[in-house]
């Protein structure tokens, strides 16, 4: 019997490698002599980097037997990134522009992979200092500039996370791109400066861009403004109060106008421009990005259909799944290539929100919960492995009893 899993992380309790650990403990207390195939998934937000690095330099699996254990922080670090998958890390400027490290992944001599979060992203800032109106995707554009440095060749862009509101002017500007007041002195870059732009020079681009294929993984289609766009969907989340939010909006007009003036592009018309406080809108218009969804992304480059080969069931799970996980989410991506190859799908997941039910029309047959009594959150985070081991046995028993 061969099983391949394929989780998302839990939030804040379990990793992508660590289900998969406690996947095989118990698939081999149910079933015995048992192949169990590992590979960590990530849909294109946070925890994209190490799941591809350490799905490559595992081959994208494990054996049972081996008891190898994915996602280990320290084996992912690049201190030979060129021989194989790995991390580099670099020194750049965050939200606030103070200087951070932040790691990018080597997938191997002609591919790299970015987080926009690991510079950009909200978790770096405060909660006291949220203010999107300071904010800057400028060290995104760093991480770019220092893979185009190392020769890579093709360079995903995962956009999700982010703390900025800036439409990706701050990248744009790090890689050579300049904006302009009415009176021709550059702008910084921050969210408060799009009401200020009035002219875009990308005469100083990095010319290497146009050798480099840039592909951006989202999973989001905001437009750059409107009800739907960056500034109203999620500038709140990133600290904005309400009369802030209409200051927001009202710049990001304007920078949409100059785009317009300048390319004869509207970016309202690009679907996932809007991802990132407009990041998408900088990667697709000054980068010549290509937008591509997370999930598939990822599939991809972790030869996921390989790994379904022979296999007799795939496990995913996710901490929480509701309407969302059909849109671009893991359960989603997981459950469509099952389909696909005709392997049944389950999912282990923490909780159930509305909505859940949908993501049966995507592959995922059946959906189990690791809570076995009533209690908080906080203590089924606590106690999260414990309760997922005896989760996974329980699911492992019904298959067993089915014969699946």
């Amino acid at each position: 019997m061969k099983i391949v899993f394929a989780s998302d992380s839990f939030k804040g309790s379990l990793s992508s490698a660590e289900t998969a650990e406690l996947l095989t403990k118990a698939a081999k207390e149910v079933f015995g002599e048992v192949e169990c195939v590992a590979v960590p998934i990530a849909d294109g937000g946070e925890g994209t980097v190490d799941a591809l690095i350490a799905a490559l330099r595992s081959h994208g699996y494990i054996q049972a037997k081996e008891g190898i254990a994915l996602g280990d922080k320290e084996a992912l670090d690049c201190a030979d990134a060129g021989s194989g998958a790995g991390l580099i890390t670099v020194t750049v400027h965050g939200p606030l522009m103070e200087e951070i490290k932040a790691a990018y992944g080597r997938l191997n001599e002609k591919q790299a992979v970015i987080e926009m979060a690991a510079a950009s992203g909200l978790t770096l800032v405060p909660a006291e200092k949220r203010n999107p109106l300071f904010t800057t995707s400028y060290g995104t554009g760093e991480l770019i500039l220092d893979a185009l440095d190392k020769g890579f060749e093709e360079i995903y862009v995962a956009i999700g996370g982010s703390a900025t509101n800036d439409g990706g002017m701050g990248c744009a500007r790090a890689l050579g791109v300049r904006f302009l007041d009415k009176e021709g002195k550059e702008l910084a870059g921050t969210g408060e400066d799009l009401e200020m732009v009035s002219e875009i020079d990308v005469s100083g681009l990095d010319e290497r861009i146009g050798k480099t294929k840039i592909i951006v993984a989202c999973d989001v289609k905001n437009p750059l403004c409107g009800d739907n766009g960056a500034t109203k969907t999620y500038g709140e989340q990133k600290g904005a109060a309400p009369d802030m939010i209409e200051r927001l909006e009202e710049g990001m007009c304007n920078y949409r106008d100059q785009i317009r003036k300048k390319f004869g592009i509207d970016p309202d018309t690009l679907s996932g421009g809007g991802a990132a406080g407009g990041l998408g809108t900088a990667l697709l218009v000054f980068l010549g990005g290509v937008m591509r969804s997370g999930i598939e992304t990822v599939l991809d480059l972790a030869e996921f259909d390989h790994l379904l080969e022979g296999a007799d069931l795939v496990v995913t799970g996710e901490g929480c799944t509701d309407w969302q996980s059909a849109y671009g989410k893991v359960l989603c991506g997981v459950g469509e290539r099952a389909k696909r190859a005709k392997v049944p799908a389950v999912a282990l997941c923490g909780s159930l929100g509305p909505g859940y039910e949908s993501i049966y029309e995507h592959g995922i047959i059946s959906l189990m919960t690791t809570v076995d009594a009533p209690m908080s959150l906080e203590e089924a985070m606590e106690h999260a492995a414990e309760l997922y081991e005896k989760a996974a046995i329980r699911m492992f028993r019904m298959i067993n009893a089915l014969k699946v």
